[in-house]
């Protein structure tokens, strides 16, 4: 990696709410993933990642631009992502790099290349308004429609909506990487983005056949009363309907069977990415990355999906394998916008080094890689503004303290060496009083809670009426990006979301008709 003519290929490889704590080499005795366990054991595996916002368009955002979500104006996920911010795709370009997508980003808004010269496959979802939170009606109000519909019928599956698109992402994948390898003809940075094991808990039967449903663990942390949960875990607990479905520890047991079945699938999609690129020789000449966008609660302490700071939800894996480094962990704490200092040093290797033209949220791991932490500031700031709640939070970790501040919630403070389950609020205990300082005044850095607040419920005004005006004429904005003709009208798009049966259930196969709601939303 030292001829600075030839910078080493960037591969970034991408699941969508995946757990660390589903993972084998994080510590998980049950669930079989080869080809990431492979990849663990021969690169650098991050113990502390977090992402920069617990749901899918946001932290993809902040990913690519480096930069925190609310610094460029994505609070949700029906956020358009501004064309005027720059993203690893344009610096990469900038660096002589040729720069590709296949699979899911969920970019909103009429610009979905974001730097990307070429884009393999269209979306999973929609690039629109439809799903604009509305805080004035409370967290009850759910755009997406997410319930625990998806958990009471999780089960297995011969086909779904989830697994056209990832058989399709894998195909385009790997037959770009038999491309680029007979043409040689620049470095190429290279995303490739998965949808499993996000909701709904459904796999194929092959996956959940190599799990024995007896075996299935239970979640750490058993439900909590909605009396004895925190107020953000409260407006979770409405906004999922969990007061409208009994779930059963059989439920559970099902859903964290198909999750894990889910995560073997995507391992086996991810190994033939990484068996091409091996097939090819690509893979000695490539920086390879594998992280998710966030997580997934998966039961713990009675809360599923994403949206909140618990560990389940925001952590992160991060795993990059790259010539001349050594295999190993570290422990420092780290965030996805660290990803894009780290492939302008990658692509300075080259003989044209690029800089940023806005000061980004991250830091390169590239010392870390090498072994050098002196200066690591062992750090990660994550936001959360979407759906479910009713006002802004933020998150800080440092070194092994968390610290969430909600808008006109009391602050949260813990211990996660001594508290991993967080289960011992510390905020407010005189003997921590200078850390939950330092950490409150870090967490109100340059982000003012009342400010934040403003823009986020003007931005929600104006798009709900934007998308009220398109849904009185009948015509959604054709954002959406088609690779092939009928693409803008594949997946979940507003025609199928607003219908009486979603796309995710009317594509399972065999349907299996939706379970009503137990008792009717008060």
């Amino acid at each position: 990696m030292s001829d600075r003519t030839a910078p080493p290929n960037i591969v970034l490889l991408m699941a969508d709410q995946l757990t660390p704590f589903a993972l084998p080499f994080h510590g998980h005795p049950q669930v079989r993933t080869p080809a990431l366990s492979q990849l663990a054991a021969e690169g650098m595996v991050f113990d502390a990642a977090y992402c920069n916002f617990p749901i899918c368009a946001p932290s993809r955002a902040s990913l690519l631009a480096g930069r925190l979500p609310h610094a460029i104006g994505v609070f949700d996920n029906a956020s358009e992502f501004p064309a005027e911010i720059p993203t690893m795709a344009h610096y990469l370009r900038a660096a002589g790099y040729r720069t590709i997508l296949a699979g899911k980003m969920h970019f909103v808004g009429p610009d979905q290349l974001h730097g990307y010269e070429e884009r393999l496959t269209t979306d999973i979802y929609p690039a629109d308004f439809l799903w604009v939170p509305d805080w004035s009606k409370g967290p009850e109000y759910r755009p997406t429609g997410v319930g625990m519909g998806h958990v009471v019928d999780a089960g297995p599956c011969v086909r779904n909506m989830q697994i056209d698109y990832d058989e399709e992402t894998a195909h385009v994948a790997v037959q770009k990487i038999y491309d680029l390898a007979r043409e040689r003809t620049a470095p190429f940075f290279l995303t490739v983005s998965f949808t499993h094991p996000h909701p709904p808990f459904v796999a194929r039967q092959h996956e959940w056949d190599q799990y024995a449903h007896a075996d299935i663990d239970a979640p750490r942390v058993p439900a909590i009363p909605y009396a004895d949960l925190d107020p953000h875990s409260q407006w979770l607990y409405v906004a999922h309907g969990q007061d409208r479905h009994a779930v059963t520890p059989e439920h559970v047991r099902n859903a964290r069977r198909a999750y894990y079945a889910m995560v073997s699938y995507v391992d086996a999609k991810i190994g033939e990415v990484l068996a091409a690129l091996d097939a090819t020789g690509l893979a000695d000449d490539s920086v390879i990355v594998f992280c998710a966008d966030h997580g997934e609660m998966l039961g713990e302490r009675g809360m599923w999906y994403k949206q909140t700071f618990y560990e389940p939800s925001v952590r992160v894996p991060l795993v990059i394998r790259a010539p001349g480094i050594a295999p190993g962990r570290r422990s420092q704490v780290c965030s996805l916008v660290d990803l894009l200092p780290t492939f302008l040093d990658v692509a300075a290797q080259g003989p044209t080094p690029v800089a940023p033209v806005d000061p980004l949220a991250g830091h390169s791991l590239w010392p870390l890689l090498h072994g050098d932490a002196r200066d690591w500031p062992d750090e990660a700031l994550a936001e959360y503004s979407s759906e479910g709640v009713m006002a802004p939070s933020r998150m800080v970790r440092r070194g092994p303290w968390k610290y969430v501040f909600t808008r006109g919630l009391p602050p949260r403070l813990f211990h996660l060496v001594d508290d991993p389950l967080e289960l011992h609020d510390r905020a407010g205990q005189p003997d921590v009083a200078d850390i939950e300082r330092d950490l409150h005044e870090r967490a109100l850095s340059a982000w003012d809670p009342d400010t934040v607040d403003a823009r986020i419920r003007a931005s929600q005004r104006r798009r709900l009426f934007l998308r009220e005006v398109a849904l009185r004429t009948g015509a959604f904005p054709p954002w959406n990006y088609e690779a092939r003709r009928g693409d803008a009208q594949r997946f979940v798009r507003p025609a199928s979301a607003t219908g009486a049966v979603g796309a995710k259930p009317r594509l399972r196969f065999p349907y299996v008709t939706p379970t009503p709601p137990d008792q009717p939303a008060e």
